[in-house]
C-alpha cells in the first residue's frame, strides 16, 4: 500500500464476529420453523425443503465459522470512507516482479468470499502475469455498510471505486468483475479511462439472456425463426415468468423482503442458495457458499444489498461508452451469447464449455489464466 494511505482516511480492518452472534445464530437454526415440503418436492417452486434442512443442519452443526473468518484474515483488509459510505476491501498485494493492480468486483447475490480461490492464482502465479489485488466489498454488502442513504446504483460505486484506487496510489490498474461487478467494471473503464489499462468480465449464456430482458425493444430484434434468436427468447421469456421474482420484489420492495433477510437465517440461506444452485453447472464448495451466506447473516446485509438493486433499477445511469480494451470470458458458452454482448470486434473473447454464473467458485483455475491472457500483453 502506498504511504499516502493513511492520509487517505484508510484503516486496517480485520473480521471477528463475536461468539454471542454464533451462538444466537445457532439457537435460531435448531429452533426454525419449517414449512411443508413443495408439492413434487423439485426446484421449479423453490428450494426443496430435504435439500435446505440439510443444508441448514450442516450450517449449524458442521460448518466452522471460524476455520473461514482465519481464512479470510489471511488477506489484508481495510476500511475507508468514500462519498459518505464506508467500503471495505481486500488488498492483496503481489511480491513477483512486473504485478499488475486488479480491481475485482463481485455481484449478487455474492461476497468478496467468492474470490478466496481466485486470488492466489492471481498474486503469485506460477507462471506468466502477477497482480496485486484489490477486491471491494460492494456498498450496502458484508462489511461495506450501513449504507450511508440512498443513490448506490452502479455509476455511484464506480466513482468510488476510481477514488479507491487513487487513494492506494495505483496510476494505472485493470478491472474485473461479474453479474453487477461486470456493470460497475465496465462503468470504471468509461469514466476513469486515463487511469484503467483493460476491463475484464465473465458472463454465461443464462446471463446475458436473462440482463436482455431488460433491454427496451430487444425481442423485437431477434427472429423467432432463426434458431439462435429462438433460443434467447425462449431464456428471455422463462426468466421474466420463472426466474425473475426475486429481483422483482427486491427492484420495488426492497425493505419489506429485507425483515425476512435480517431476521430469519433460513430466509437468508435459501436467498442465496437457490442461486447458486439455478445459476452453476459446476460443484461449489459447501463451505465457501455457505462463507458468504454467513457474511450476509452476520452483516444484515440482505436487506441493504436489496436497497441497492431497487437503486439500480431506477437509475437512469448506465454509463459511457470505454475506449480500454475489453476482455471477456464466456462460462457455459453458445452461440447466443455473440449476438447478447456488445463486444468490439478487437476484443479479447474466450469460450469455456464448463461453468456458469459464479466462475470465481466454480472454475477458478480457468478464469485466473484468463485475466492473466488478457492483461499481460496490456501496458
Amino acid at each position: 500500500m502506498s504511504t499516502s494511505s493513511a492520509v487517505s482516511g484508510i484503516q486496517p480492518f480485520r473480521i471477528e464476529i463475536p461468539q454471542a452472534d454464533l451462538d444466537y445464530l445457532h439457537d435460531r437454526l435448531a429452533h426454525a420453523r419449517w414449512p411443508g415440503d413443495a408439492p413434487g418436492g423439485e426446484w421449479t417452486r423453490g428450494v426443496p425443503l430435504p435439500y435446505l434442512k440439510e443444508l441448514a443442519e450442516y450450517w449449524r452443526t458442521r460448518y466452522d465459522w471460524r476455520a473461514q473468518e482465519a481464512e479470510l484474515n489471511r488477506y489484508p483488509q481495510f476500511t475507508t470512507e468514500i462519498d459518505g459510505q464506508r467500503i471495505h476491501f481486500l488488498h492483496v498485494r503481489s511480491e513477483q516482479p512486473g504485478a499488475k493492480p486488479l480491481l475485482i468486483t463481485h455481484g449478487f447475490p455474492s461476497s468478496v468470499a467468492e474470490f478466496t480461490h481466485l486470488i492466489e492464482p492471481l498474486v503469485d502465479p506460477a507462471e506468466g502475469q502477477a497482480f496485486h489485488v484489490v477486491a471491494p466489498s460492494l456498498p450496502g454488502y458484508a462489511f461495506s455498510t450501513p449504507l450511508s442513504g440512498p443513490g448506490w446504483a452502479m455509476g455511484r460505486t464506480a466513482r468510488a471505486w476510481a477514488e479507491l484506487m487513487r487513494r492506494l496510489g495505483y496510476e494505472r490498474y485493470g478491472v474485473h468483475g461479474g453479474d453487477v461487478g461486470a456493470g460497475v467494471s465496465g462503468m470504471v473503464g468509461g469514466l476513469d479511462g486515463e487511469h484503467v489499462i483493460g476491463v475484464h468480465v465473465v458472463t454465461d449464456p443464462l446471463t446475458a439472456a436473462n440482463v436482455a430482458t431488460f433491454i427496451p425493444g430487444m425481442a423485437d430484434r431477434l427472429d423467432a425463426n432463426d434458431p439462435v434468436d429462438k433460443l434467447i427468447l425462449d431464456r428471455m421469456d422463462d426468466f421474466a415468468k420463472e426466474g425473475s421474482g426475486y429481483l422483482a420484489i427486491q427492484n420495488s420492495r426492497p425493505q419489506t423482503i429485507g425483515y425476512g433477510l435480517v431476521d430469519s437465517p433460513l430466509l437468508q440461506l435459501a436467498w442465496i442458495a437457490e442461486k447458486v444452485h439455478e445459476w452453476t453447472d459446476l460443484p461449489v464448495d459447501r463451505d465457501q457458499l455457505l462463507t458468504t451466506v454467513s457474511l450476509y447473516w452476520f452483516t444484515g446485509s440482505g436487506a441493504s444489498a436489496a436497497h441497492t438493486l431497487y437503486e439500480q433499477a431506477h437509475s437512469s445511469e448506465w454509463g459511457a461508452p470505454s475506449a480500454v480494451p475489453q476482455g471477456f470470458a464466456v462460462f457455459g458458452a453458445d452461440d447466443t451469447v455473440r449476438r447478447l454482448v456488445p463486444a468490439p470486434a478487437d476484443a479479447h473473447w474466450t469460450e469455456f464449455r464448463r461453468g456458469r454464473h459464479f466462475p470465481a467458485m466454480e472454475a477458478p483455475a480457468e478464469l485466473a489464466a484468463d485475466l492473466r491472457a488478457f492483461f499481460e500483453p496490456l501496458k
